[in-house]
């Protein structure tokens, strides 16, 4: 239960938690104490130990609290608190909703998914992870190898299991506790159990050999041999097999740059980089242990040992915190000597590189911000491109770059049914429908938008703004000579060809670009497919894939001879005829 006051006099001499809230009951600033009396009394005095506590107290209007019965509740509870509030005066990992986390489904047969929520839902979350493609590959290499279901109805055998890529339990393929352990094995491989996925996949490989059953052996080995791929592209292994978590950071006035090695099994199994807001006036001690509790409330994996850079605030209190995670001890220590002292170099060193680019990029930002005149930085920006051919399959694509990346789940593809050729036509729908439907679901527009042309473009983004009543600010990049149109300017503004705000726009134009013409050349294809190989009789869809995936492009079905086209499975001498009569 909470409780709410204005007078520091009126809390009790009791741990717990409080909450610290403005004017308009927003929280902004959430601490634990062992004596809430005390704790927030300190806050009430004439003078200040730092401008950022001087400043909160400004913005301060009431107070929440709540009790606990141990200082490891309340550490626990501040923890999720932060996370749930993103308190402007606590130091706190940025916008941490970004980080994708893997999934694994609590269902009866699980699936292997990205996420970026995660919810007491009975899953197992892997993560947070900064690498989004990396998670992506990880995900689809997993299934490939596990042969685990991708579908959500499970409605019966599909392609995947057809192509080999899935053992259809939805058919009753595979039994579920047999599944189940498979989905064992991956939980395993995310902790980076290696040997024990390979002990596991030898004792399956050798019962199924004694059984003579020759073709399930030869999955197993495969398996092995794909695991121990894995392990041998390891940069760095140590001469013990302990798991760790090695923890570094650099730092700057605002901000910190976090890094995290993950060892598993003596092996550099992962690299991520977290970036730490309002560090202001905070020592590193407390920094680094606020990281700590916010990375490690996640469900996420807790290996044995975590090495520091530094000691830390309430390091005692985290460590039982921890162990009771985990169910088994944890140590945090700070190496001084030996391979983990090297080690802990190695990772200050990537934290100090990460620093160093990240204040590159924020020199990219206001370089692109001072030369555009935007109102603030364009640290999300949404891109667009059209493509079509002689105005077919018209089709448009919008990017979307957060902090200078790509942000691939923000992606949007669009089938236009603007009359062609006609790219200002085209332009016009695509930018009515992304930015309507924000309007209409009252969504955060973006900082910047570039379409991909001169004036005559940019004149059509200013008229759609303008009729939807909404500002966001925008530009035109034409492609020939680099030249940057905006609003209110008859004339083009030119980057210089090093500048590294150019560079970044063009990164952004070529990717709009490349994502519209993917999206195009589905369309085609598809559309080819369709109108030929659906024309003949006796051919469905089973049939189809069997021949694209045999011949691999509708051109070598075409170019086949009758004998060729009956060593596709399912194809017999009279359908084989067909389909060579028809294309002759």
């Amino acid at each position: 239960m909470s409780f709410q006051t204005r007078d520091p006099d009126s809390l009790p001499d009791k741990t717990g938690v409080y909450i610290m809230k403005n004017k308009h009951d927003e929280v902004i600033y959430v601490g634990k104490a062992l004596s809430l009396k005390k704790r927030v009394k300190s806050y009430f005095k004439d003078t200040y130990d730092t401008p950022k506590t001087r400043t909160l107290m400004k913005h301060f209007h009431s107070l929440e609290y709540i009790l606990t019965d141990t200082e490891k509740e309340a550490l626990i509870l501040e923890s999720n608190l932060i996370k749930k509030h993103h308190p402007r005066y606590n130091v706190r990992l940025k916008d941490d909703k970004r980080y994708p986390y893997i999934k694994i489904t609590n269902e009866v047969y699980p699936r292997i998914l990205i996420s970026r929520n995660v919810v007491d839902d009975g899953s197992h979350y892997y993560g947070p992870f900064t690498d989004a493609t990396a998670v992506r590959k990880t995900i689809k290499f997993i299934k490939s190898l596990f042969k685990i279901r991708d579908c959500k109805k499970m409605d019966g055998p599909c392609l995947n299991y057809q192509i080999k890529i899935c053992d259809a339990p939805c058919d009753g393929k595979i039994s579920k506790d047999y599944y189940n352990e498979i989905i064992d094995q991956i939980n395993l491989f995310f902790q980076g159990k290696y040997q024990e996925i390979i002990r596991y996949l030898e004792e399956m490989m050798n019962e199924a050999s004694k059984n003579h059953e020759f073709e399930k052996a030869s999955v197993f080995r495969d398996q092995i041999d794909y695991i121990k791929e894995v392990m041998e592209k390891q940069k760095v292994s140590f001469t013990r097999s302990l798991d760790q978590d090695v923890i570094a950071g650099s730092y700057d006035k605002k901000d910190a740059y976090i890094v995290v090695f993950s060892i598993r099994e003596g092996k550099i199994t992962g690299k991520d980089d977290f970036i730490m807001n309002g560090i202001e006036n905070t020592s590193y001690e407390k920094v680094l242990s606020a990281f700590i509790k916010q990375f490690y409330s996640n469900p996420r994996y807790i290996p044995r040992e975590i090495l520091l850079q530094n000691e830390i605030n309430d390091q005692k209190l985290i460590s039982e915190w921890l162990s009771e995670k985990k169910g088994d001890q944890v140590d945090l220590k700070v190496p001084v000597d030996g391979m983990e002292h090297r080690l802990m170099k190695m990772v200050i060193k990537n934290a100090e590189v990460i620093k160093i680019q990240e204040k590159e990029f924020k020199n990219t930002l206001l370089d692109l911000k001072k030369y555009l005149k935007l109102p603030k930085l364009p640290r999300n920006i949404e891109a667009f491109d059209i493509s079509n051919i002689a105005g077919k399959e018209s089709t448009a694509s919008m990017v979307v770059f957060r902090d200078g990346k790509p942000h691939k789940s923000g992606y949007r593809k669009y089938k236009l049914h603007s009359k062609g050729p006609d790219d200002y036509a085209m332009m016009r729908e695509v930018l009515n429908r992304r930015y309507e439907k924000l309007k209409t679901e009252n969504s955060e527009y973006p900082d910047l938008v570039i379409v991909d042309g001169g004036k005559g473009q940019l004149n059509v983004a200013i008229s759609v703004f303008n009729s939807l009543n909404i500002k966001i600010p925008v530009m035109g990049l034409a492609k020939e000579f680099e030249q940057i149109f905006v609003p209110g300017s008859s004339d083009p503004i030119i980057l210089p060809p090093n500048s590294s705000a150019l560079l970044l726009l063009q990164r952004i134009r070529d990717e709009a670009h490349r994502f519209a013409l993917t999206y195009h050349r589905k369309l085609r294809s598809k559309k080819i497919s369709e109108s030929e190989l659906d024309k003949i009789k006796g051919i469905g869809q089973k049939r189809k894939m069997k021949l694209l995936k045999h011949f691999g492009s509708l051109k070598n079905i075409k170019n086949a001879s009758p004998e060729q086209l009956k060593e596709v499975e399912g194809i017999n001498q009279h359908v084989a005829r067909e389909i060579y009569d028809y294309f002759h």
